[in-house]
């Protein structure tokens, strides 16, 4: 993955209103590249090199931009089709986002993931029930970056970027809300 690559699939996204095919493991490869440029920008300071220093920040800055349209047009593409119910073309990650928003469209209850227990079960010991986690009622449109942020307990969350759709404790939610950080979206059952 190059900036290069990133370019291409920003023009062909923009040239198409269907949804570009990718790799599944596209987001990750991303998020290497990021990793990648900063630990070059970081080697190059540490060097004394400021010209190769900016040349990755600069790299960064535009990896960064490309990233966030290509984004914002796929969740655009993935919003007309959790409309239309048909799901293609779609990385593991996007069609979690597909997922909760059929799901919303539809006024189901949002599927919670649990994590399977292995547990051996001899005859003579009862089947024990895999409790069910309560499923959440809202969620918050974050309206501007926020770095880590923790609750009264001391347990962290974040960092959230400007748009982001998460589901956090109700006493940090009205913080936010009251700050204008963030706006409350309720979830029917």
């Amino acid at each position: 993955m190059d900036i290069v690559k990133l370019r291409e699939l920003l023009e062909a996204e923009l040239s198409s209103p269907d949804l570009t095919e990718l790799d599944d493991e596209f987001y990750a490869e991303f998020d290497s590249l990021i990793k990648a440029l900063k630990l070059s920008a970081e080697s190059s300071r540490e060097r004394g090199e400021d010209v190769e220093e900016r040349l990755y920040l600069a790299q960064l800055g535009i990896a960064e931009r490309l990233m966030r349209e290509i984004i914002k047009i796929r969740l655009h593409k993935i919003v007309d089709l959790a409309v239309e119910g048909v799901p293609y073309g779609l990385t593991s990650e996007e069609r979690r986002i597909f997922t909760i928003l059929r799901t919303f469209i539809e006024r189901e209850e949002i599927p919670v993931e649990i994590p399977e227990e292995t547990v051996e079960v001899s005859e003579e010991a009862p089947q024990r029930e895999v409790p069910k986690k309560k499923v959440p009622r809202e969620a918050y449109i974050i309206k501007i970056d926020l770095p880590k942020i923790l609750d009264p307990e001391l347990k962290e969350y974040g960092p959230f970027r400007a748009g982001d759709l998460v589901i956090i404790p109700r006493s940090l939610g009205k913080v936010l809300v009251e700050r204008d950080a963030a706006e409350r979206i309720r979830i029917a059952p």
